[in-house]
């Protein structure tokens, strides 16, 4: 899957899972996602997120450290993601991997 098509799956799934209030298309793949001056996303949309992604990508975020520097912008979850070795299927859903 093209980068930019993992970058709006993520951008779809914060908006449906967040609830948010914007579209995709204004979150800029380098805005910040926590804190004033970004989407302004807190710890209970972290938590949101983490979940989220691991239903979604197949790729789960084992501590706070981690989600500190992967969870900063669209382009770091994407970075995590493809460092973790998530598939997702051109609908969305996650692949399952061989055991």
């Amino acid at each position: 899957m093209p980068d930019a098509d993992l970058r709006q799956r993520i951008k779809e799934m914060l908006v449906k899972n967040l609830m948010l209030q914007v579209t995709p298309e204004q979150i800029g793949d380098d805005l910040p996602l926590f804190g004033p001056n970004g989407l302004g996303l807190d710890s209970i949309d972290a938590l949101e997120l983490v979940v989220s992604m691991e239903k979604t990508f197949g790729v789960g975020v084992p501590n706070s450290e981690v989600a500190g520097r992967a969870l900063r912008t669209v382009n770091t979850i994407q970075d995590y993601i493809l460092e973790k070795g998530g598939q997702i299927s051109q609908t969305g859903k996650q692949i399952d991997k061989p055991e």
